[in-house]
Parts: structure tokens; sequence; C-alpha cells
């Protein structure tokens, strides 16, 4: 069982609670000033996870079954964590009967300076991290300041009036978190690029077709293992070109190290990609990231992939370890004035691993045919979906699964989302 969203933030709000509950007198806690409290402590350790959460640490990614989920649970902790910290700084968490005292003394200056700067600095990340109008780039080197922002935040519980102490429930229950939180801050701003897993590599081929270009990669040294159908931050050491981007890699694992992206261009840093990649640049690859991954028991498989979508695909279909590929259908939706790779060479690839291919040109019910034809030879809960494409078509497949009484649990596809 992996960690979901609900989960997380259920379980913060609930441990907040309790840990503060406990340090006040029962008969205080149906008032606003407690659970202003609960919000403040709730809103530090969502922020706290929250960094966690961005580490990028393979033992937290396997928790919540992919890098993809990690940043969707983070985007909503950013937002859980504004507003439990703006009731927290409309209604006061005070009252005359607790025993209030700060953890740290500091002036009423500086006291009320942090607790201003730290609404702003909590409504700047979220802000930041929601307004998909900003260019990546600048959002990127905006977003490194959460953590400088997240220790203001941590500042301000340290110097508030309150009856939470260091040795308290709730005060074990924050400082245990906001060091985690910290350490994974400093751990993704100073060593994250020394220390992440990954390799040092060269560009030895570039194929440019329709808005699209392939990469092959060799290792400078030795180059990192990988299971198909996974991912990685590629930054090529190049001016405008340093940024690591998410990309999934279009191969499988083998002895020589080689690996490949097909990556179209749909943005400022991909169109430079494009226009710009070289046979002999240097590249950083951070991964191997993900878990997308074939269903090993499925009765029957139908992979979906839409234009750039099929690249995962690619991979599993050169991937012998699982086999069983009598199983699968193989469903490759693409535009035909701008399929990259080429309708031939996915059928190439099928017919080498006896993969039954079906062309879904823009305009064509293959794929409802298809899905039809499947709940009709096999039981529709054995059928396995695995997706890879835009959220439209995605909405359009799961309302097919239903049409077909195919269950909508049975898809399988990452949220490559990253903002």
């Amino acid at each position: 069982m992996t960690i979901k969203t609900w989960h997380t933030i259920g379980g913060i709000t609930a441990i907040s609670a309790v840990t503060v509950l406990l340090q006040i007198p029962s008969f205080t806690w149906p008032h606003s000033a407690t659970l202003s409290l609960i919000a403040g402590v709730a809103a530090l350790v969502c922020m706290a996870v929250s960094c966690i959460l961005a580490s990028r640490w393979h033992v937290v990614e396997e928790l919540y079954g992919g890098l993809d989920r990690i940043y969707e649970t983070h985007k909503w902790l950013g937002i859980w964590a504004l507003l439990f910290a703006t009731y927290h700084f409309v209604f006061k968490a005070k009252m005359g009967l607790w025993e209030l005292a700060p953890i740290m003394e500091l002036s009423n200056y500086w006291t009320r300076m942090l607790r201003q700067l730290s609404l702003v600095a909590l409504g700047f990340i979220v802000i930041l991290a929601l307004n998909r109008n900003i260019p990546y780039q600048v959002w990127r080197w905006w977003h490194k300041l959460s953590g400088p922002l997240f220790l203001i935040v941590i500042l301000h519980w340290l110097s508030f009036e309150s009856p939470i102490t260091l040795d308290s429930s709730a005060g074990i229950w924050l400082a245990v978190t906001c060091t985690l939180g910290m350490v994974a801050a400093l751990y993704k701003l100073l060593l994250y690029q020394f220390l992440a897993p990954g390799g040092s590599y060269k560009i030895v081929a570039v194929t440019q077709m329709h808005g699209s270009v392939q990469l092959e990669l060799a290792p400078i040294g030795k180059g990192f293992p990988f299971q198909a159908g996974q991912f990685g931050f590629l930054s090529i050491q190049e001016k405008g070109l340093r940024e690591p981007h998410p990309f999934s890699i279009a191969s499988c694992y083998s002895e020589n190290g080689n690996i490949r992206f097909v990556i179209r261009s749909l943005g400022d840093y991909t169109q430079k990609l494009y226009e710009q990649a070289k046979v002999g640049m240097l590249a950083e690859v951070k991964a191997p990231h993900g878990r997308f991954k074939r269903i090993p028991h499925a009765e029957k498989e139908i992979w979906i992939g839409a234009g750039v979508g099929i690249t995962p695909f690619i991979s599993w279909l050169k991937d012998r370890e699982i086999g069983h590929f009598e199983r699968v259908n193989l469903i490759y939706c693409f535009e035909p004035s701008r399929a990259f790779p080429t309708l031939e060479r996915v059928q190439e690839l099928s017919g080498q691993a006896a993969v039954q291919l079906i062309p879904n040109p823009s305009g064509s019910d293959a794929l409802e045919n298809t899905l039809a034809a499947a709940a009709q030879t096999t039981r529709p809960e054995h059928i396995q979906l695995s997706f890879c494409g835009p959220k439209g078509l995605l909405s359009h497949v799961k309302k097919l699964m239903e049409k077909y009484g195919i269950p909508t649990q049975n898809i399988h596809y990452e949220l490559f989302e990253f903002r």
C-alpha cells in the first residue's frame, strides 16, 4: 500500500490536533484559540513534510509509489499549509488560561516581524508554486527560497508565546518534523547535485523529426542501472540548457550503459534542446525515478501511448525480463503529420517483441474498439491498462473503461506535472 495525498494531510492534521490537545486543559478545547494553535502546528508540519518530499530521497519515493505522486502531495501540502496558516494568523492562538512562554526569547520587534514575515513567506511559496505563467527557469530559482523561508516560519514558532514546550508532545512532534524538513532542504539545496544517484554522459547521436528529438547518451565512466519505464532529470551542460528537466527513458538497461530520450518540443526549454542539441555535448542525468512498471501478473495488458507518451512503452518493448508479450495490445495514438517515433519504427519494435500494435491516428476509433473487444474476450476485472499521454485523453480512456465495465482502478499512469 502506498501513501496518498489525503493520508499525508489527514495524518498531519490528526497528529497535530492530538499533540496540541494533550498540552492544554480539556475545558479549553472548544475554543477558537485552540483551533488556531492546532492550525499553526499543522501548517508548520505541512511545510516540513513538503521539504522532505522535495528531497527526491528514494525511500520517500518508494513510500508514495513514485516521484509524480510525491509532487502532487507536495503541491497540496503547500495549499493546506497556507489555509492553516491563514486561520492561525486571523484568530489568536492565545488564552489567559494557558501557561504561555516562548521557547526562544526575542525582542517584541523581532517577534512581531517574524510573525508577519512567516505568513508572507508561506503565501509567497504557494503562489509561486501554483502560478504557471512564471517561466520555469525563473520559477525554479525563486523556488529555491523555500528552504530559507521555511526557517523564518520555524523561528516564528520558537519565538511565539504558547503552551507548547520542546519536551511536550507537540514540541517533540514539531522538533522532529522541522529537523527532518531542514535536513531535507539543506540536502536538496547544497548536496543533491553531488550525492544524488545518476551519472555523467556524452551525447553520441541526435535524431530530429516532426518537432521532436531523440538523444542517445553514452556514460562517461560508469552509468546507472534503471528499469524500463523509469525517467531521469536531464541537464545538458551548455548555456541555456543546464536546467534539469524530467524525461522518460526510451531504452532498457544495457551493458554499455547507453540511454535514450525522446523529447517533443513543447516549451521554451524543449525548443532550445531541439534546436541546439549536438553530438559531443556533455550532460548530467539524475535518475532513476518513477514507478511506471508493467503489471507482472495481468491476464490482459493494454498499453496506450499518445504522441511522445509512447516513450516508456518503447523501453518496455525492448525489455525481455517479464516477457508474456502475447497478452499485450499496444495502442499508439498519434497525429500522422507529427508522429515521432514514426509508426513504422513502432511497428518494427512491436514486431520484434511479438506485441500486437494498434495504430490510432487522430480521428480513429481504434482505441475504443480495442477496449470493447478486450472486454468481450477477457473478464473486464482482469484487464490492466497502462497509459502515458495528455490529461484529456486520460479522461476519455477512463470513460471508455466505465462504458465497457473495466474497473477504473485497473489503469496505471504517471502524473507528469512537477509544478
